[in-house]
């Protein structure tokens, strides 16, 4: 059957034709634009968790960026194979931003700081191995199963190429749409013309809520997922913010002591409050249970994998053939993949962010994330031929590698006690492997899709290969920054007073002062330190500044994972759940130093198991019961767009997810996102920040104005306006396909 489907196969462009390709201005444009839609990924998984496929927006802006080019200077238009080329290297920094946002933000909740050196590291390695140890899987996965393995992202992009190389275009519907959500989220984020964020409490319904982000970039992801995820994720949100917080408010209402994990009366908390200290550990064991149950599910294909890969491995390395190899058959030799795990490995044991060393520890670890990175690359690759990148469970793979490497330190710890394999010290080596391998896995699944749509239509994989290399490691320099940037924005330093505790002063090194935003004249050095979840009685898991006594002053509260959602003086700042980081964080400590609300964790897995007793696929559901309810129901509104625009045009599923409306919502991810990191970035700066925030000015020449435009109507008429276009775009209205 492959043999056959391989011998039938007829590319867009033949074996024997010789045109442009892997170009200096293909890798360049693809390199930039993965590093936008990278950042872009990157600010949609610390928000919800989630990211959509760039191929087909990157390959769009590619034909046409290319044929302005040609217009403008005169200079030739690029082949099918450039832009091929273009969409190859910027997808890698989509795959690599989701990975990076699963893990790394979990260093600051484990108790470390988060530098640009680690995350820069971890970045590269992964991407690496992911292409890496994805070349000698291309052969089976791609073209012997070529009519068995369906990869829908990948089988979409190749159309998109063809249909740019034949006279359509429809970027205009991508660049229209991620102009409008520039301006819009300039509007509301940097203006703050509107309320990001509208929420409203239930009066008759006590601790429960109705809110909802007012984003372009989250509308834009519910119309790509599509109507069902979109329902079973805001489904979860309702049970939590409907059904769990409404009920521990009501039966805790009464206690007279704080309940762990909580430091805080039940009846003295608000509902985000509620949210934070207990339905935050019930996702995360519904989200693990989910991650591990699709990987099961998906078990047999799995197996199958790994035993076709590598007796496909073995089969060329026992092969000593002197046949010309064809150009659409020619990949990177084998060795270079011998020799960059073997180079991983060293990597990974000599670079000091990691916190393995230079020894047994290191050795070890870096054999583990060559190990599990070969056996996650392959099921992610397989797995994205059979359902697609969006289906990927990535995380579940990452949750999977975290418990083994967990209970491998465990058991190592009983061999040799005195080796540092648990406890705390432990936990960064436990995340750097995991990070690595989720990074891998992640950017293995998105090579895959490149490399069938380069098979589609006549690409040299070899140069995919390269290019690919090139995207992972461009996009990887640049996501370290981006995730700093996003967090120092958010960060707040608010004052806080916890007179029975005192820090071990005499061992804390590292000095630090109040950010400037929050320090309203204080200049003096602190000591910082971390405190983990149940390290010292009383005092809630987080960074705190102490002074020369040992008295704290402050605590350090991140744009990530932060709870602290304005500054004293009351300047709101954006805050960034990472729900797929908190639940690494929550599986390393419950493992490793054994304080967990285990109580809570096993409720979310039962919820878990519930669902998919019932059918209902239980890791989107999970996700739902994770994030806040503002975060999952823009996602629905998009989702029920959707089903409008689908029911409206009488698509097919194929031919919806290359429609306009799934094009200008990619423009809306894309525009949505890098606004909010512009607007982060220029935050930093107090003055420019408040020179662009025109609800004070409002305030002090016109308060009624003032008080009329942060209405949550006035919100939620900017959002319908927002919505409406969406959906005239979707079904077709406005912003038409046209040929060229």
């Amino acid at each position: 059957m492959s043999a056959e489907a391989t011998k039938t196969h007829k590319p867009y462009i033949a074996d024997d034709q010789r045109i442009e390709e892997f170009t200096w201005s293909a890798v360049l444009v693809g390199a930039l634009l993965g590093i936008v839609f990278g950042a872009s990924s990157l600010y949609l998984v610390l928000k919800v968790g989630m990211t959509v496929s760039a191929s087909i927006p990157v390959a769009v802006l590619s034909i046409t960026l290319f044929r302005l080019a040609s217009r403008l200077t005169g200079m030739r238009r690029a082949t099918i194979l450039e832009n091929n080329i273009v969409q190859t290297t910027g997808s890698a920094g989509e795959s690599i931003a989701f990975g990076v946002g699963v893990t790394m933000p979990a260093l600051m909740i484990l108790g470390y700081d988060m530098d640009v050196a680690r995350v820069m590291v971890v970045a590269s390695l992964g991407g690496l191995l992911g292409v890496l140890m994805m070349i000698p899987l291309r052969r089976i996965f791609v073209v012997q199963q070529h009519g068995q393995l369906p990869y829908p992202e990948g089988t979409a992009c190749a159309d998109v190429l063809i249909v740019g190389e034949q006279g359509g275009s429809s970027a205009k519907t991508v660049f229209t749409g991620f102009g409008i959500a520039v301006l819009y989220k300039l509007c509301m984020s940097g203006l703050k013309l509107w309320q990001e964020a509208p929420e409203k409490a239930l009066t008759f319904f006590k601790g429960a809520q109705v809110a909802g982000e007012v984003s372009p970039e989250l509308v834009g992801v519910g119309y790509i997922i599509g109507t069902r995820i979109s329902c079973v994720m805001v489904a979860g949100g309702v049970l939590s913010w409907w059904v769990l917080i409404p009920a521990i408010k009501l039966f805790g209402d009464g206690l007279t002591a704080p309940l762990f994990p909580a430091t805080k009366l039940i009846a003295d908390m608000t509902p985000f409050e509620v949210w934070k200290n207990f339905v935050l550990y019930i996702g995360a064991g519904a989200v693990a249970a989910g991650g591990i149950i699709s990987l099961l599910q998906a078990l047999p294909v799995i197996l199958g994998g790994l035993k076709s890969g590598l007796a496909d491995i073995m089969a060329g390395a026992s092969k000593a053939s002197t046949a010309v190899v064809r150009r659409t058959e020619d990949d990177l030799p084998n060795w270079i993949v011998y020799a960059g795990g073997a180079l991983i490995v060293l990597v990974v044991a000599a670079v000091p962010q990691l916190g393995l060393g230079f020894g047994v520890k290191g050795i070890i670890g870096g054999l583990l994330i060559v190990l599990f990175g070969f056996l996650f690359v392959t099921v992610s690759s397989r797995l994205t031929g059979e359902i697609g990148s969006s289906s990927n469970p990535i995380s579940g793979m990452t949750v999977a590698t975290l418990l083994l490497t967990c209970l491998i330190f465990v058991l190592l710890s009983k061999i040799d006690p005195t080796g540092g394999w648990v406890g705390k010290g432990a936990r960064l080596t436990a995340l750097s492997i995991a990070a690595v391998v989720c990074i891998a896995a992640s950017n293995g699944g998105t090579t895959s899709q490149d490399l069938k749509t380069g098979f589609l239509v006549g690409a040299t994989p070899k140069w995919q290969q390269w290019s690919l290399l090139v995207g992972s490691l461009t996009s990887a320099l640049v996501i370290g920054a981006t995730l700093l940037v996003l967090n120092d924005a958010g960060t707040v330093y608010a004052k806080r007073d916890y007179p029975g505790v005192k820090a071990p002063i005499e061992t804390l090194t590292k000095t630090e002062r109040v950010g400037a935003a929050d320090a309203a004249g204080d200049t003096a050095d602190y000591k910082s330190w971390h405190v983990g979840a149940g390290e010292v009685p009383g005092l809630p898991a987080g960074k705190y500044l102490v002074d020369a006594a040992g008295s704290v002053r402050y605590l350090v509260d991140p744009g990530i994972n932060g709870v602290e959602k304005a500054r004293a003086d009351g300047t709101e700042v954006q805050k960034f759940t990472a729900p797929k980081a908190q639940l690494m964080s929550l599986i390393i400590d419950g493992i490793l130093t054994q304080k967990l609300p285990w109580g809570l964790v096993l409720l979310g897995v039962a919820i878990a198991l519930v669902m998919e007793l019932s059918g209902v696929p239980s890791l989107p559901f999970a996700v739902g019961v994770y994030l806040p309810l503002s975060s999952s129901t823009p996602i629905f509104v998009g989702g029920l767009v959707r089903w409008a625009c689908d029911k409206w045009t009488k698509k097919t599923e194929a031919e919806a997810d290359m429609s306009p409306g799934v094009l200008f919502s990619s423009g809306y991810i894309a525009g949505g996102a890098i606004a909010g990191i512009g607007i982060a970035l220029v935050s930093i700066n107090d003055k420019i920040a408040n020179k662009l925030d025109m609800s004070k000015r409002l305030v002090s020449s016109f308060p009624d104005l003032a008080a009329l435009t942060q209405h949550e109507g006035i919100a939620l008429l900017a959002f319908g306006v927002l919505t409406l276009l969406l959906l005239l775009v979707g079904a077709e209205k406005i912003l038409k396909d046209e040929k060229t």
